[in-house]
């Protein structure tokens, strides 16, 4: 049943007067003081007994002891319901004096909708009114719509939606008269009513389906609530078989039509812009109807919509075959798996760019080669619309004179109208825009000031000056105004003594002028510019290879990091300066950064920002749901896109996942040219490039999480330490010193990012590396781990020899990971991917591990055994220095999982818990079990996958042919025991060791190889 809204209810009772309310009904006030006093109507007296309150519009009976409001007296007074009573009072009708209290009336008092002696078809329209009329004053139903995307101005009355909100019944008579009866079995007839008596629509958005003559033969009712019984049906018809097919005036303007599952489906895609839309009656729904209009206004191609679940496929495999029997072109619309057109265009913004992109990827479903493309077809029907000449040749010229001939039923395929060119010439400044007509003495100046402040589309508020001569006329107004646009022509006439029309015209040549010249500013305003890549001195240059070519790379960024003042987070930092250097990759790395608010995400993250080239770095704060898609082509390609926090990137969520995951986002809309011509235009973004977020969430998306690699703040009391030391040494003569030296380190390193090649990456390991598979997670946590050895061995680039293979007319370089490499990459894997794959957060954990240690000393303390002890949350927020608020959030998520156990406290609203973990939180620390043990692969030897060959070791584990050195078992746990002491902040006293630099070209006609990320 639809409620009246509260706000609605709240009105009635504040606003009836009930002193009028109860003198209408023929009963006497007399004034007592303040109050008024009457004989009680509902019972037997002749003292007055009935107060009536006009302060609180409330009444009350001290005799029979009847209370309430306007709509409780209209209730009790009428015998009616309250739903009747409050419909009453909605309409504000004259309420005729009653003599006597009944205890049920059956005469309505609400005018009836459904005339007595109307037809079927003339009720059922009446129905259809009355409903429509019942929409525009729900905001319950308008807001529904607007959840779904349908709030465009012109839907509602264009299709004569409605709503069935339960108050029909109430303005029709009672079986017991005889219009009552025979209304009321009309409708039931009809099947607007049931069998019981209620409202067959009840709660539903209700859409009539009209054939071309305007008659009604179809409804179809949505539930716009969703919290309704178990087993009651969100979708409704009329009984019987279907009849009709929705928005068929459209079919006979276009020689194609999208075929949606359900009507709101097709009116999402009206509201989008294409109106060459028609939807079936769910997946088995598609009627003989349906095929006879198709084939009646001349269909050729039909754009099947259904959604992308099993159902949906199952039912577009079978239609495409009934349609293609009887002689269509059948395309599908390729929906993201398990959504459908509502669900994709709310979520990929705006919906007529997103629809757009898919109605020109629509998939041929036929045999061979599609005929013609969708996007030819849309072309066509644009030119139509517009009145142009098809660009064809072979179109029939008696199909384009029929769609001609229907302008306002030729709708285009696209949201966006031709644009009106405009020829005067503008003298536009930064100051001023200034246009000018007629020439000499009889000539006229327009001068428009303001117009660069009006930087969104829709808004034009300008100062005005039109002169001539001596005179002149100035205001300041909205061009978009018409009422404005009036005055302002009227008192400039006054005051230059011209005719209204003259200057009505030019004002209209000028608004079109600026609107041009708004668009420009706006375009040029939105495009980014990059900043300018600076010029390597030679002496730059030598300085970056030498750094590239640090045996220790890895250790030498992370001392570069101490030296520029980032204590501690050593993992961290060296995991994120990987991930921004992926982005030269084709598959990189993504970053979030998690912990509590004031932790150091954001100082971790401008860290390692500063280490990279400016101009290969995007940073936004936030982000909406369409700014990806004005973005440029190449903006964000081999870059690192930053985003302060992940919660203000939310509504652009989805779009940043498909970036991440394909590499590209692709929309096509309609525009138009320099002639005002529509014409199709594709809006592409491509990648790849490397995602830097922070957040505070406790809880991570999980969609997100499977992306990214999730780095947390180290927030102990040692580095919190450590941080205070570094700040207070930026106030001492050494830290003013080492300020000096920061600027110099951070060139060095964005120089060192500059000479990185985008090479190709081959790991002649790949083969024997293995990786946890026991769960499906673990399926992107391994492209991770891939990309991270992949990053690795891209830094080293300039250590190790560059490779060429050729394919064909293509030479593609590459370099090789060693199993260095892979050692510094297991090393970072164990924290960074093992925290991945952990169920508590690193500041659950930390958390718990206080709380253990306060219960082991509890229990020592008192002689007690561990499950005996019981603690509070103040108890644990005073042990671990945390914030209530971070306190009751980690204790909520170690109560969840059983960690620990809560029991009701002492004092009534209380709690008090209980640890019920015994492990050892060291052996629990995050670690990714099933890595290959990289001392193996020295002792087996590896496949050189570009030869086909299986170097032998010898005794000195080097291999004996190929002028490559490998670095021996020694070296192999050297290297990885200075990263891990790095890493733990333990002094390095293992000697350096340096990989030769040399180049090798080979050549094959018949390449068998696969290269990571080419």
């Amino acid at each position: 049943m639809a409620r009246i809204p509260d706000t609605e209810i709240e009105r009635l009772k504040a606003e009836v007067s009930l002193v009028r309310l109860i003198e209408a009904d023929g009963i006497a006030l007399s004034k007592q003081g303040k109050d008024y006093a009457a004989c009680c109507p509902f019972h037997e007296e002749t003292t007055p007994s009935l107060i009536v309150t006009p302060s609180k519009n409330l009444f009350h009976c001290f005799g029979c002891g009847v209370a309430g409001g306007p709509i409780d007296w209209l209730m009790k007074r009428r015998g009616i319901s309250f739903r009747h009573a409050t419909e009453l009072l909605r309409e504000g009708l004259p309420l005729a004096a009653s003599a006597a209290t009944v205890k049920h009336a059956s005469v309505r008092t609400l005018p009836m909708p459904v005339a007595v002696d109307a037809d079927d078809q003339a009720a059922l329209g009446q129905v259809v009114d009355y409903y429509h009329a019942s929409l525009k004053q729900s905001p319950e139903a308008l807001a529904y719509l607007k959840t779904r995307g349908l709030d465009h101005p012109e839907l509602i009355d264009t299709f004569r939606l409605g709503y069935a909100n339960r108050t029909l019944g109430l303005r029709l008579p009672e079986k017991n008269r005889v219009a009552g009866a025979e209304v009321r079995g009309r409708l039931q007839r009809l099947g607007v009513y049931r069998d019981s008596g209620h409202e067959h629509f009840n709660g539903s958005l209700v859409v009539p389906v009209f054939d071309l003559a305007g008659n009604v033969v179809e409804l179809y009712g949505r539930k716009v609530r969703d919290d309704l019984r178990p087993g009651t049906p969100k979708h409704l018809y009329l009984p019987g078989p279907h009849a009709g097919v929705w928005n068929e005036a459209a079919l006979a303007a276009s020689r194609e039509v999208i075929l949606c599952e359900a009507l709101i489906d097709a009116m999402t895609f009206w509201c989008a812009g294409y109106r060459n839309v028609t939807a079936s009656y769910g997946t088995q729904g598609f009627t003989d109807t349906h095929l006879a209009a198709f084939q009646r206004h001349g269909i050729e191609r039909v754009l099947i919509a259904y959604d992308r679940d099993e159902a949906g496929e199952r039912a577009t495999q079978g239609l495409a075959e009934r349609l293609q029997a009887a002689g269509f072109g059948v395309y599908r619309i390729p929906f993201p798996k398990g959504m459908d057109a509502n669900d994709y265009a709310l979520k990929v913004q705006p919906a007529a760019k997103s629809l757009g992109l898919l109605i020109r990827k629509a998939a041929w479903l036929g045999d061979g080669q599609a005929p013609k493309r969708p996007l030819q077809a849309a072309c066509e029907t644009e030119a139509i619309t517009a009145g142009r000449e098809i660009p064809e040749p072979d179109s029939p010229p008696i199909l384009a004179a029929k769609k001609m001939a229907e302008p306002v039923i030729a709708l285009p395929a696209a949201a966006v109208p031709p644009g009106s060119a405009c020829d005067v010439n503008a003298e536009v400044s930064e100051q001023e825009v200034v246009m000018r007509f007629g020439e000499g003495d009889t000539g006229r100046r327009w001068r428009i000031r303001g117009l660069p402040k009006n930087l969104a589309v829709g808004v034009l508020k300008v100062n005005l000056m039109v002169s001539q001569a001596d005179a002149f006329h100035v205001d300041t107004l909205d061009l978009y105004a018409a009422r404005a646009r009036a005055v302002f022509v009227q008192q400039a006439a006054a005051e230059l003594r011209m005719q209204e029309a003259v200057l009505k015209a030019e004002l209209g040549r000028v608004l079109l002028k600026l609107e041009q010249v708004q668009d420009d500013t706006i375009r040029e305003a939105l495009e980014p510019k990059a900043p300018p890549v600076p010029a390597i001195s030679e002496d730059e240059q030598q300085a970056a290879l030498a750094l590239l070519r640090t045996p220790d790379l890895l250790g030498r960024v992370l001392a570069d990091f101490e030296q520029c003042g980032i204590v501690g987070e050593a993992t961290n930092k060296l995991t994120a300066y990987l991930a921004a250097t992926s982005r030269k990759l084709d598959r990189p790395l993504a970053v979030v950064v998690q912990s509590s608010s004031a932790a150091g995400k954001s100082s971790l993250m401008d860290a390692v920002l500063a280490f990279m080239p400016p101009e290969e770095t995007v940073r936004y704060s936030a982000m909406s749901g369409q700014s990806l898609f004005y973005m440029g082509e190449t903006n964000l390609k081999h870059k690192v896109l930053a985003i302060a926090e992940e919660e203000g990137a939310s509504r652009a969520s989805y779009a940043l996942k498909l970036l991440q995951s394909d590499g590209e986002l692709t929309m096509a809309s309609t525009g138009t040219d320099a002639n005002g011509n529509l014409v199709a235009q594709e809006y592409r973004v491509e990648g790849p490039m490397s995602l830097f977020m922070t957040t505070t969430a406790i809880d991570i998306d999980e969609e997100l999480l499977n992306r990214c690699l999730v780095l947390s703040v180290d927030e102990g009391r040692e580095q919190t330490a450590a941080i205070h030391r570094r700040q207070r040494e930026r106030r001492t003569l050494a830290g003013f010193m080492g300020k000096e030296t920061k600027d110099a380190v951070l060139a060095l390193h964005r120089n060192a990012q500059r000479l990185l090649r985008p090479l190709a990456v081959v790991n002649p390991y790949a083969d024997q590396l293995t990786f946890l598979d026991d769960r499906t997670r673990t399926r992107r946590d391994h492209e991770k781990y891939l990309s991270l050895i992949d990053t690795i061995a891209l830094l080293h680039q300039y250590q190790r020899p560059i490779k060429t293979l050729t394919v064909g007319d293509r030479q593609i370089d590459y370099v090789e990971v060693t199993p260095q490499d892979i050692a510094q990459a297991n090393t970072l894997a164990h924290e960074v991917l093992g925290r991945s794959l952990d169920e508590l957060p690193p500041q659950t954990r930390k958390l718990l591990a206080c709380v253990q240690q306060l219960v082991r000393e509890r229990a020592d303390t008192a002689q007690l055994l561990v499950q005996d002890i019981r603690f509070s949350r103040a108890e644990v927020r005073h042990a671990s220095g945390l914030s209530d608020t971070q306190c009751r959030l980690h204790l909520d998520r170690l109560a969840a999982l059983e960690y620990l156990l809560v029991h009701r406290g002492c004092r009534g609203q209380s709690f008090e818990y209980e640890l019920l973990f015994d492990g050892d939180l060291a052996a629990h620390s995050p670690q990714l079990a099933g890595l290959l043990d990289v001392t193996q692969l020295m002792a087996t030897g590896t496949t050189d996958s570009s030869r086909g060959e299986h170097p032998q070791f010898a005794g000195s584990t080097r291999p004996q042919n190929g002028p490559v050195a490998v670095a021996t078992r020694k070296e192999l746990s050297a290297q990885t025991s200075t990263l891990t002491r790095l890493i733990t902040n333990e002094p390095n006293t293992l000697p350096e060791t340096r990989h030769p630099l040399s180049c090798e070209t080979r050549s094959y006609t018949q390449p068998v190889i696969v290269v990571t990320g080419v």
